[in-house]
């Protein structure tokens, strides 16, 4: 399972969970990933990718785990991902969910900043991907983000910079990780972008290694 975290919201989070996702998908002799939404308090990944909001990440996690559940990501080229939106309301326990699911899902959209939320799921996943802007204050975030990743024993195996055409010198050793990738700004449509999903291909092959 590969966390996707950054420090604030619009850095491009769920841009990048849901293009990692896709490229997955796009493996030869691979099951479409899947991806999970497990921001409550701004859940975007359902509307990003055309699904419905319900059936959620919860309701997955009380059915079967052996049937790859999701809605079939309707904005995106086939093989597409399947999404599972986030939770509805306060009582659900994001981190039980998404470990009674840990071998279906494939790639987590977290929550921003560094509270019990965003917490959650890099308790259960394995990995995680941090997203930030080229921007000083972005990358003091992604930095924060990788630290209580790492407190929380969630492997950092990378950055991705967003709507930029490079990576600063540098950035990788300064975050700890040891890989960064720049994904080109796609307009209103990036996964739409041959340029983008061409970059998100590129992450995965690492981040998912």
């Amino acid at each position: 399972m590969l966390a996707v975290a950054g420090g604030k919201g619009g850095c491009g989070k769920t841009t990048t969970a849901l293009g990692v996702a896709a490229a997955l998908s796009g493996r030869s002799g691979m099951r479409p990933a899947v991806v999970a939404d497990a921001d409550r308090d701004m859940p975007d990944l359902h509307a990003l990718s055309g699904v419905e909001r319900t059936p959620t990440l919860a309701a997955a996690a009380r059915g079967s785990t052996r049937a790859a559940p999701g809605t079939r990501a309707e904005r995106l080229p086939e093989p597409a991902p399947r999404v599972l939106p986030a939770p509805e309301g306060l009582g659900t326990d994001t981190a039980a969910a998404l470990a009674r699911l840990s071998e279906t899902v494939d790639v987590v959209d977290c929550p921003a900043g560094s509270g019990p939320d965003a917490a959650a799921p890099l308790r259960v996943a394995d990995r995680v991907l941090l997203v930030a802007r080229r921007t000083r204050e972005s990358l003091g975030d992604a930095l924060k983000t990788a630290v209580m990743a790492r407190q929380l024993d969630c492997r950092p195996v990378g950055v991705v910079l967003t709507r930029t055409g490079s990576v600063p010198e540098a950035v990788a050793d300064r975050l700890g990780v040891p890989a960064a990738w720049p994904v080109p700004d796609g307009g209103d449509a990036p996964l739409s972008d041959p340029a983008v999903r061409a970059a998100y291909r590129r992450v995965a092959r690492v981040a998912s290694a």
